[in-house]
Parts: C-alpha cells; sequence; structure tokens
C-alpha cells in the first residue's frame, strides 16, 4: 500500500468499515509518515496525525490548536455551518466556562450516583438477552438501546421519545451510510438530521425553562453565563452533543468489545475465568480496540512543525484515535486483543482541555453489562 493509497482510508466512508484496511494503512502512515499531508478531490487538505505522541502533543496544547472552524473530515468545506453550537466546536475562553455547566453530573462522585439504576438496566438488557431464546443481534437488541436509555434519562427526556432519539442519531452518525442516511449527500443528510434534533429539542428547551426539573436537562437549558441564560444554539448542542455521542460511542465499545472476545476465544475463557478481576481491564481494553471516536480535527493557530514538518497557520490536522491506539512505540503487542492489559493509557476518550466529559459514565455503564453478562453465559459465538 502506498502513502497516497493509506492517507486516502480518512476520507473513504468504507474503510472505517473494514478495519483490517484501514489499520494496516495507518501503520504504513505510522512508519513512513506520521504527519501526512491529504489532498482527497472534494475535501479540504489536511494533516493525518497517526502518532499516539503526536495526537497527545496536540491535544494537550489548546492555545496552539483550535477545534473551531472545523471539528471533523468534511465533504464540502464550502458547507453551511450546522445550527447548533457544541462544545466540541468551542475554544477558550467559551469551551471551559460552558464545559462547568455540566461538569459535576459526570465527574466520580456524580456517576456514582447512577450506579444502583445502571446496574439495574444492566440486568435487564441480559435479561432481555435471555428471553430471545439463544440467538440475538446484540447491537440492535442490547447495546443501542442499554447506554441510549441511561443517558436519554439523565437528560430526563420521555421513554417514548427514546426510539426517535436513536434514529435521528444514527442517521447523524451513519450520513454515508445508505442503510442509515436519508439523503444521497453525506453532508446534506447530516445537516437534515441536525435539524430535526433542534426542532424537536426546542420544545425540551422551552418546557425546561417553564417547568424547571431536577434533571440535566434542566440544567442545561436554565444555566447562565455571564449574567444571562445560555442561548438556544448552545442549548441544543449540549443536548444533541450528550444525547449522542453520550450513547452512540459506548454502544460501539460495548459491541465491538463482545466481537474481539468471540474473535479471541482465549480472552472469552480468560474473562470468564476471572470477571472480579478483568472486567475493568477488558472494558478499557475494548474502546483501546474500537476507538468509537474515529477523529477530531485542530486547526493550527500560528505557524508550527510535527515532527519537523511545517505546518502554516490556518492548516487543519486530524487527530487519529484508532491509530494512537494501535501504536507499536507505546502498546506492548497493539495488534493482541489482550482483556488484562496493563497499563493502558489509550487515547479513546481523547485528551487534554476536550477530554471526554462522560469517560467516568461510559466505563460504569460498560463494566456493569458485562458483570452482569459473563457470568450469565455458557457459551457464546457468531451467527454467521
Amino acid at each position: 500500500m502506498n502513502l497516497d493509497e493509506a492517507g486516502g482510508v480518512f476520507t473513504d466512508p468504507t474503510a472505517y468499515a473494514d478495519e483490517q484496511r484501514f489499520h494496516a494503512a495507518t501503520a504504513v502512515l505510522r512508519r513512513e509518515s506520521p504527519v501526512h499531508r491529504v489532498e482527497t478531490d472534494g475535501f479540504a487538505p489536511f494533516w493525518a496525525i497517526t502518532r499516539y505522541d503526536d495526537v497527545m502533543e496536540i491535544s494537550r496544547d489548546s492555545e496552539l490548536w483550535h477545534n473551531a472552524p472545523r471539528t471533523a473530515v468534511q465533504q464540502d468545506p464550502d458547507a453551511p455551518a450546522p445550527p447548533i453550537r457544541a462544545l466540541v466546536q468551542m475554544d477558550a475562553p467559551d469551551h471551559p466556562i460552558y464545559r462547568h455547566i455540566s461538569a459535576d453530573w459526570f465527574k466520580p462522585a456524580g456517576v456514582r450516583r447512577l450506579s444502583d439504576r445502571i446496574t439495574q438496566l444492566a440486568k435487564r438488557y441480559v435479561d432481555h438477552m435471555a428471553d430471545l431464546g439463544g440467538e440475538c443481534d446484540f447491537v440492535q437488541d442490547v447495546a443501542a438501546h442499554y447506554p441510549l436509555y441511561v443517558i436519554l434519562s439523565l437528560l430526563g427526556l420521555p421513554e417514548e421519545d427514546f426510539p426517535r432519539m436513536l434514529k435521528l442519531t444514527q442517521e447523524l452518525f451513519g450520513a454515508e451510510d445508505q442503510d442509515m442516511a436519508r439523503a444521497a449527500d453525506g453532508d446534506a443528510a447530516a445537516m437534515e438530521a441536525l435539524l430535526d434534533f433542534f426542532q424537536y429539542f426546542q420544545g425540551v428547551i422551552a418546557d425546561r425553562r417553564a417547568n424547571p426539573t431536577d434533571d440535566l436537562g434542566s440544567v442545561i437549558a436554565n444555566a447562565t453565563v455571564h449574567g444571562d441564560t445560555i442561548g438556544e444554539l448552545e442549548v441544543v448542542g449540549y443536548y444533541v452533543l450528550i444525547a449522542t455521542a453520550g450513547h452512540d460511542t459506548t454502544s460501539a465499545a460495548i459491541s465491538g468489545g463482545l466481537h474481539a472476545l468471540l474473535d479471541n476465544p482465549d480472552q472469552w475463557q480468560r474473562l470468564t475465568a476471572d470477571p472480579a478481576a478483568l472486567v475493568p481491564t477488558a472494558v478499557d481494553e475494548m474502546i483501546r480496540w474500537t476507538s468509537p471516536v474515529k477523529h477530531f480535527m485542530r486547526t493550527a493557530t500560528r505557524d508550527t512543525t510535527i515532527r519537523g514538518v511545517p505546518i502554516p497557520a490556518g492548516d487543519a490536522v486530524l487527530l487519529s484515535y484508532p491509530s494512537a491506539n494501535r501504536d507499536e512505540d507505546v502498546f506492548t503487542d497493539p495488534q493482541t486483543f489482550d482483556v488484562g492489559r496493563t497499563p493502558n493509557k489509550h487515547v479513546g476518550f481523547g485528551f487534554g482541555a476536550h477530554y471526554c466529559l462522560g469517560t467516568h459514565l461510559a466505563r460504569l455503564e460498560a463494566r456493569a453489562l458485562y458483570t452482569e453478562l459473563v457470568p450469565r453465559l455458557r457459551e457464546v459465538e457468531l451467527a454467521g
């Protein structure tokens, strides 16, 4: 595989469905061109960053590297800005102020308050697996719904709206997926899903401001910044970020983790032999292995260099988390799935100022599910 082919995986949606191809490409880039210029027709150029240390260095320096204006790869660089403003699109001084609004809810102490409820939900969904009679679609029947129920309950949304939230999330994150997207053009499909989110959450905002409650949705809707109630665009951005990233990523780690166990039966045997000791490390290995967040982008605020490669001010870099999590210089046998891996300093939750707010919640959810699931499964295999 030549360097142009390797760099092309970042703009080819099908590459993310072919893990062997994707990881082969990023291994080539880590070895031969760790700061690689990607120029693909229909996309604004960017630099692909594939080594762990470089991803960490860029993530640490939020003064040099800004999230705005380009947070992810887009087909049309001239596409209109999304009709919301979320934390992932903010930089200082706004970002730390808006992040603080919900921070206490996602700290370990705040998450522990949810522990009993999450344990109940984990049991509910493993019971559901048992009721399905020995065969299920683990993604559709369990992994897509369990974390969705947790995060939307946290926001205080009614359960009858959960299917709509799942559908919109899949349309937003699957805008290039023919099975999910509602339009042929990926950017247009994502914009349509965002507009539907906006319309739905406008009603939630109005209700929470008229009738405040004790859920996170009310806290965000009624938050103040510099003495004024935060704007509707920012509230909707907050809701969309929590409602989508708060469950889709956990769903991917939970389901991708089970798939890895099925592909590595020796690791399944290790886990079932001592789940109390190994579930916590297995969950972090699932997150490293699947890297549910595939990339974020940063823009240089001034001329700089990475590994001696000049990066002019205004150029964008893509931080490839799956590649960083397979870096041979950081992880022993990175292509091996190891349920007991320690240490495991993966960047599945990002790093720096934009470190994932939901880290503790995601770990708790995954651990609760596998703590319930592993002892109850006598055997498990792919149904095709």
